[in-house]
């Protein structure tokens, strides 16, 4: 009885945590507000290959090439309106953050890891709401944005970053956007002194031009029960070192994987009906020069002329759940 009673406790202490997140009133990536208001952090949409982070301020202005963006016409809107620049001269649309328009708009502090090798390691390393996670490098948060969305609101993202610049700039950003209570950033070299965490960890992701160097600390991190880890590397020279001395600590499952984005632009394809070359219908279907009389339109996919190319390739490794030998 005593111990139902823990568990009903313990639940409603964890209701309420998660209500307040909830309830805030101020902006923050991991939930959606409708109004825009002073403070918040707004994504300005020029075009699709042009868009800025915006913190509004009131009597503030923002210039853009249709114009001058006055901060107060955006405060008090609905995010996703459209707003008119002064002039008249063209509009933008002022759009609510999120950690995939951040990855495209953020100020670079380093070499970042974009949407299509997160959205791979976010799979690969069975983050939810409630997982713990430990990484490091921090560098300009692109990944550690994301990964709070997908752990919050009950999970906790324990950061490292070897520049303390960087990590006091992270620490700064995370408070601006609604996050300081899901993040813990903290200024250290995780290759020489560890990650100093113990048995917390349901996942560890790697970052670093030595992700060997942590191998060990990342594993008394994870969680007794197990768990995943994850290494960003860039060349495969850092991928031999790594997995070799994650073959030597216990993971299992060592896997690395390679994401290339290809997209395809579907357009409609107008081509002239083929002559068959039949004698009852030759003479209708052909004009002067042998050309066809009729087009058809259909859709098609066309690959790119261009892709983007090798961004890094991402290791992953499972460590189960360690038996204890008497």
């Amino acid at each position: 009885m005593t111990d139902s009673l823990r568990i009903v406790s313990n639940t409603t202490v964890l209701n309420e945590e998660v209500r307040s997140i909830l309830s805030a009133s101020k902006m923050s990536f991991v939930r959606y507000k409708e109004t825009a208001e002073e403070g918040d952090v707004v994504i300005i949409y020029l075009t699709h290959e042009s868009m800025f982070p915006l913190t509004l301020e009131a009597g503030r202005i923002f210039q853009t090439r249709f114009g001058a963006l006055r901060h107060s016409d955006i405060i008090g809107t609905r995010f996703g309106s459209k707003v008119l620049c002064g002039g008249g001269r063209g509009y933008v649309y002022a759009l609510h953050p999120t950690p995939e328009l951040w990855t495209l708009t953020l100020p670079h502090r380093t070499q970042i890891v974009y949407t299509t090798d997160i959205s791979m390691l976010t799979l690969q390393l069975d983050l939810k709401p409630g997982s713990v996670v430990v990484e490091s490098g921090t560098g300009s948060g692109s990944v550690s944005h994301a990964v709070i969305r997908t752990i919050a609101p009950t999970g906790h993202l324990y950061t490292f970053e070897f520049h303390q610049q960087r990590a006091e700039k992270a620490r700064e950003e995370f408070s601006d956007h609604g996050l300081s209570s899901l993040v813990t950033v903290t200024h250290r070299n995780v290759c020489t002194d560890g990650f100093g965490l113990s048995d917390v960890a349901d996942a560890v992701f790697l970052d670093l031009p030595s992700p060997w160097e942590a191998v060990a600390s990342a594993k008394l991190a994870l969680k007794k029960a197990g768990g995943r880890l994850c290494s960003f590397s860039p060349c495969v020279e850092q991928i031999q070192r790594t997995c070799d001395k994650l073959r030597s600590h216990g993971f299992c499952d060592i896997t690395t994987i390679e994401c290339l984005l290809r997209t395809f632009d579907v357009r409609s394809i107008a081509l002239p009906e083929p002559d068959l070359g039949r004698p009852d219908t030759c003479a209708q279907t052909q004009q002067e020069g042998g050309e066809s009389a009729e087009n058809f339109t259909f859709k098609s996919a066309v690959p790119p002329k261009d892709m983007p190319g090798h961004t890094g390739f991402l290791t992953f490794a499972t460590l189960y759940p360690q038996m204890e030998t008497s």
